[in-house]
This record gives C-alpha cells, structure tokens and sequence, in this order.
C-alpha cells in the first residue's frame, strides 16, 4: 500500500547539514510512525531516530540527539531528517521506513550520505 523514496543524500563535510526527505506514495502514510536507519558495509544496520504519526513526538539515537531533527507533513506524504554538524563516521546509506505498531514494515531504497574530513 505504501511505498517510500528516500532524497537528499549527498557529500557534504564534517560539520556540514543535509536535509533527507522521505516521499510516501499515498495518504495512508500519516497512520504510520515514521523512522531513519543507516547502514555502512561490515555493520549492522543502526536506529538513527523516529518520529510518531502526529509529529508530535520524537525519539532519537544518542549519537544523534541535539543534531538531528526529524519533522514531519502529513498532508503532502513527507517525512524530513534535518542533520547537522555531520561527523565522518556517520557516513552511510540512510533509510526511512513506516512502523506498524513494533514492526517496520515499509522501506525505502536509500541515500547515500557521505561525510568527508
């Protein structure tokens, strides 16, 4: 039903931002909570944050929080990751995905973030 399409990535240096967005294919994306992974080859994918469907609220990873943001507009299917003061070891494909209560059920493709030194 749902189908996301991840945008934004690119190659920026540390101590640059980068806003990722995340495009839903139909309404029903605003039922879902929201969430960014990354994932870098030879490491398990990681949580980078999460957002509920009211946008109300937001949880972050603890290497994250106080630098990124995530937002949210229902109305046009668009979840957004602002990222600031990137760090090199944050490089990585980023993922955005749908929640269904404890389960991510909906993926997109990625992007490609690469944080040079």
């Amino acid at each position: 039903q749902v189908q996301l399409a991840e945008s934004g990535g690119g190659l920026v240096q540390a101590g640059g931002s980068l806003r990722l967005s995340c495009a839903a294919s139909g309404l029903t994306f605003r039922t879902y909570n929201m969430g960014w992974f990354r994932k870098t080859p030879g490491k398990e994918r990681e949580f980078v944050a999460r957002i509920l469907w009211s946008g109300i609220i937001s949880d972050y990873a603890d290497s994250v929080r106080g630098r990124f943001t995530c937002s949210r507009d229902n109305a046009k299917n668009i979840g957004y990751l602002q990222m600031n003061r990137l760090k090199p070891e944050e490089t990585a494909v980023y993922y955005c995905a749908g929640q269904v209560g404890s389960s991510w059920t909906f993926w997109g493709q990625g992007t490609q973030v690469t944080v040079s030194s």
